[in-house]
């Protein structure tokens, strides 16, 4: 086996793991979107012990931390270290129409999904207009969807 030693290739990889890149930031790559009156936010953490996973809501901002640890031992001679290890952190800033007083968190297979449910008041619903001319005439309010 043969490995060539560059240190600024592996100062590189040591800028990009800490710091990410634009493609793929570092530690905690997501994707999130809305289905229907939720929001799901979906996070890679593979080979984090979900004792290690720490959620915290505070007003609008939601914070997550994780912690993988290397299982390289300390007495061995590492041939290659390139899975990012350590303590992660992220945090998201949730709109005011979300409810952060109800959101759900599943671990499963590596990846932690987040579920944060559309709050009532930011909810499409329907208003009842009534026509001023009509209401003497017998005539009904008619409904209009806001």
């Amino acid at each position: 086996m043969l490995l060539q030693h560059d240190p600024f290739r592996d100062l590189d990889r040591l800028t990009q793991q800490v710091f990410g890149t634009i493609a793929r930031p570092s530690g905690m790559p997501l994707d999130a979107w809305r289905d229907g009156n939720e929001f799901v936010v979906e996070l890679d953490l593979p080979g984090v012990d979900p004792e290690t996973l720490n959620i915290d809501v505070e007003r609008n901002v939601l914070t997550i931390k994780a912690e993988r640890l290397s299982h390289i031992p300390d007495a061995a001679n590492a041939v290659a270290s390139e899975r990012p290890w350590g303590v992660f952190s992220r945090q998201l800033v949730l709109g005011d129409s979300l409810d952060t007083e109800k959101v759900d968190a599943d671990y499963t297979a590596g990846v932690l999904r987040l579920r944060i449910p559309i709050a009532e008041q930011a909810k499409p619903r329907k208003i009842s207009v009534t026509n001023g001319d009509a209401i003497g005439q017998g005539k009904e309010a008619k409904s209009i969807k806001a």
